[in-house]
């Protein structure tokens, strides 16, 4: 391997690790001292404090259930939509890819919170709209454990989806036709012949739903705590953001905990995608798609997807936008058409800490997602190109922190940062966004890279080219594609970004999905649904700003 090379791929796993193995290194050393301003001194007192606590037993329980119940939800969908979607002749498949994508872009804190909006027990408009049929009581309460399951398992059906779909593509019929010949129904060869083949996908998308329900904090802390049922990331929460003093000590104690079990679920996760070739079905001899008549559940069918794409995509912005233009929830009527007005939009814009905080969103989605791109582009050519053992760690380096739950890391950096200047600043948002979602920049990179031939860069070097010339000339454009879904990924995450943010913003450097919570903890519905929906609108630009300028500057290549 080259020197220059050899070089850029050490100071790479240096920056990468620095970002990625940091914080974790801090946190378990702040969990072993008494507080900020004693870091280092040694203590197990908070461990002890934490693990002797009667209520932890009780939130541990809460917590498997709420990670176990999600992925079955999650996993459950996933199975039955990419089945319908492949291996069956239900109308307009389209659909399915937008289920797919579309639930990605609506931040889950406003999903979280247009159910809260429909279903809380109080002022819900489903349960208001009951009441009006005499209904009393509240008859249902998203404020509760299977609240609490149902949003998140439809927040990370799209996940789900995406592992099971292309392993259900390459699934070889000829297993089912088998199956058939011997007199089995298509329930029975679903059950013993489908299913079983396609279990490494089934278990690996169940781990890797559990993985991210665990670090999800938006339906714990809009749906879970006004319901007093704590997980273990709103337990953490409850303790950096209550009481007179906020206690980081316990909380990496207590994150400790969570961390360990999302490495392990992370590690189970990839030796089941790894054995999973021992399943493979589709061979050179005589693969074809089979496509199953549904007869006359067709329509019913896809009158169920067509529900599942109103409640994942529709419902959530449209709930949104009727209730900012309200003084309070109230069902659609007359009184309410009359009562609408622009009053919340007003007092979004017009109120300091919104404004400052859709800057400092847009700010961070700007300039994060383009840092975060240009050290992916590095990365991912390391990974691809440079076939070593130290290319190797820091491909592993790189995706370590997918397995990291947010307000765990985020307090790692908590006690990073308390000791430098980059306190309470946007830069230390930006350090801690990059080093979060750096996955998300490097694997559409790494895609992009592996379709590039080697025989581009060789002959740019033959003619005298270096090797950071042949990458910005050569490669470079070659990528745009890549690198532009590499930025709409990251941009969209920081602006959307709640986890992290709970933890390291201060006044002055609120964002976004900090300010909404704080609407919602405040019970200020219209407000929180104004805001919302200007941050979808700053999303969507912002995927179509990237997609304009990725157009464009392959036009300019190309003429």
């Amino acid at each position: 391997m080259a020197k220059p090379l050899a070089g850029l791929t050490w100071a790479l796993i240096a920056l990468v690790a620095f970002l990625t193995v940091c914080p974790v290194f801090m946190l378990v050393f702040g969990s072993f001292s008494t507080g900020l301003e004693a870091f280092g001194s040694f203590t197990l007192a908070k461990y002890i404090q934490s693990y002797t606590d009667p209520a932890l037993a009780g939130i541990i329980v809460n917590t498997v259930v709420f990670t176990a119940g999600s992925a079955l939800v999650a996993t459950a969908l996933a199975l039955f939509l990419s089945y319908l979607n492949l291996r069956t002749n239900i109308p307009f498949k389209s659909l399915f890819q937008t289920i797919s994508i579309i639930p990605m872009m609506i931040p889950h804190i406003l999903f979280c919170v247009s159910w809260a909006l429909l279903l809380n027990p109080s002022n819900g408009l489903f349960n208001l709209l009951l009441r009006e049929f005499g209904l009393s009581g509240a008859a249902f309460n998203i404020y509760s454990m299977p609240g609490m399951i149902l949003v998140e398992g439809l927040l990370d059906l799209p996940i789900a989806y995406l592992i099971i779909a292309p392993a259900m593509s390459a699934f070889d019929v000829s297993l089912e036709e088998s199956s058939k010949v011997c007199g089995a129904s298509n329930l029975r060869t679903l059950l013993k012949v489908t299913l079983p083949v396609l279990r490494p996908a089934i278990l690996a998308a169940f781990i890797l739903v559990i993985v991210r329900s665990l670090a999800s904090f938006a339906v714990p802390a809009v749906l879970g705590m006004p319901g007093r049922i704590y997980v273990l990331a709103s337990h953490i929460y409850r303790i950096i953001a209550s009481g007179f003093a906020a206690d980081y000590g316990q909380a990496a104690a207590v994150g400790m905990s969570a961390l360990s079990a999302s490495i392990v679920l992370i590690v189970i996760y990839r030796r089941l995608t790894a054995e999973s070739e021992k399943f493979v079905t589709v061979t050179s001899r005589g693969y074809r798609p089979a496509v199953i008549d549904l007869k006359r559940a067709r329509l019913p069918l896809f009158g169920c997807v067509g529900l599942l794409c109103l409640v994942l995509i529709v419902l959530p912005v449209a709930v949104l936008f009727y209730v900012s233009l309200l003084p309070y929830a109230m069902v659609p009527s007359a009184k309410a058409l009359s009562l609408m007005s622009w009053k919340n939009w007003q007092a979004v814009i017009r109120d300091p800490v919104s404004f400052l905080s859709l800057k400092n969103s847009l700010f961070l989605g700007v300039a994060g997602a383009s840092l975060g791109v240009v050290l992916s582009v590095f990365v991912a050519y390391i990974i691809v190109k440079v076939r070593t053992r130290a290319s190797g760690f820091l491909e592993s380096l790189s995706f370590l922190s997918f397995s990291f739950p947010g307000i765990v890391i985020g307090v790692g950096f908590m006690w990073f940062f308390v000791r430098t200047p980059l306190y309470a600043t946007l830069w230390a948002l930006l350090i801690g966004y990059i080093a979060t979602y750096l996955p998300y920049g490097v694997r559409p990179l790494t895609s992009a890279f592996v379709q590039i031939h080697s025989h581009l860069e060789e002959s740019s070097r033959v003619c005298g080219a270096g090797t950071l010339y042949t990458l910005w000339r050569i490669v470079i454009p070659l990528l745009v594609p890549g690198v532009v879904s590499g930025w709409i990924l990251m941009a969209t995450m920081f602006v959307r970004e709640l986890t992290l943010s709970v933890v390291l913003s201060r006044p002055g450097t609120e964002v976004i999905a900090v300010q909404i919570l704080r609407f919602a903890e405040d019970g200020l519905w219209g407000r929180l649904s104004a805001l919302g929906i200007i941050m979808i609108f700053i999303s969507t630009a912002l995927v179509v700003a990237a997609t304009w300028v990725g157009r464009r500057f392959i036009r300019v290549e190309k003429g």
